[in-house]
């Protein structure tokens, strides 16, 4: 072993133009993100909704084409690599969507859904062979092999997710880019749907990214947290220390929003999250400083880096 991280994500940014009141405002989704993820780990990605973490996601595997930055997939840059490094990363980097009904094709079978990794990269050795690889993985998700035969419309939400998982594994993938994939199910499903990724990343030894808005969900499964704001990480450290001892104002502001089982708990005075500015007219400096209870003038006029605060928490913040 070299020591190297199985992936390594250095400044990437992906910017999105849109037209708003006739002009073409660049709105940066991902703003120079940096972080590292290692064989068999599990890496939370946390935030607001519209802060960049699907975008982030995206951009790993070119769904979102990213306009600066590097990822280096086992030490290979895939960006400046060609059309063969982006086929191995997409084999071995596989996403899990939020909307499971949109992600599968209603006119194609499941196994047909399940099988098409195999089928654009030739895993299969014959009609023989994939029908066995579809079984397994359909088995490794929870459902009889049976399922293969059927549509997505003749599915439930928790069972069109474990498809998406299914055919997220076949080709025996390193990381799995989880984004949001609990967020359309009940409750007592989204539990069966944790377990089960909890369950293959044991069983096959996977990585994880694992994309949510929920600080809940993200601690269950996570072994580190990197929180996004406005298209940055903000902080990043252990799950535990993230969900216990927050550093950031905008993480202990997320922190102390979570639904508490007790009614009479408050959230503490200053703490209040309030509305994040406009994508099109960020605030300069420290996006979050308009927000922010320790706001100086500092922080208005110049960008905070990432810088470790104790071993292993890295936080953008000037007043910490």
């Amino acid at each position: 072993m070299n020591g190297q991280p199985l992936l390594d994500v250095r400044g990437l940014a992906t910017d999105y133009t849109v037209k708003r009141a006739g002009r073409a405002i660049q709105v940066h989704a991902v703003d120079d993100v940096s972080f590292t993820l290692e064989r068999g780990e599990v890496l939370g990605i946390v935030g607001e909704s519209g802060c960049g973490k699907t975008t982030l996601g995206r951009s790993i595997v070119r769904l979102a084409r990213p306009h600066r930055g590097q990822v280096l997939f086992n030490g290979k840059d895939t960006f400046a690599a060609g059309t063969d490094a982006l086929q191995d990363l997409r084999l071995k980097v596989r996403m899990v969507f939020q909307d499971p009904f949109a992600s599968l094709d209603p006119r194609r079978s499941i196994g047909d859904s399940v099988a098409e990794a195999g089928d654009i990269h030739g895993l299969f050795s014959g009609a023989a062979d994939r029908t066995r690889q579809v079984a397994k993985a359909l088995v490794e998700v929870g459902l009889d092999p049976a399922f293969a035969l059927r549509y997505p419309h003749e599915l439930s939400g928790g069972q069109r997710q474990r498809i998406g998982i299914a055919r997220a594994i076949l080709p025996a993938p390193d990381i799995v880019i989880a984004d949001e994939p609990v967020s359309a199910l009940d409750v007592s499903v989204q539990a069966q749907v944790l377990n089960l990724l909890a369950d293959l990343r044991e069983a096959m030894g996977l990585a994880m990214i694992f994309i949510s808005h929920d600080l809940g969900v993200v601690g269950q499964i996570s072994d580190r947290v990197a929180v996004m704001y406005m298209g940055r990480i903000i902080e990043t450290g252990a799950t535990r220390e993230i969900l216990t001892q927050p550093v950031h104002p905008y993480t202990r502001a997320l922190i102390a929003a979570m639904p508490k089982p007790d009614p009479t708990i408050r959230i503490k005075p200053g703490l209040e999250i309030g509305e994040p500015p406009s994508q099109f007219d960020r605030p300069p400096g420290c996006h979050y400083a308009p927000r922010c209870p320790l706001a100086s003038a500092i922080c208005a006029a110049q960008r905070p880096v990432l810088r470790e605060t104790v071993p292993g928490r890295l936080v953008a913040c000037h007043n910490v």
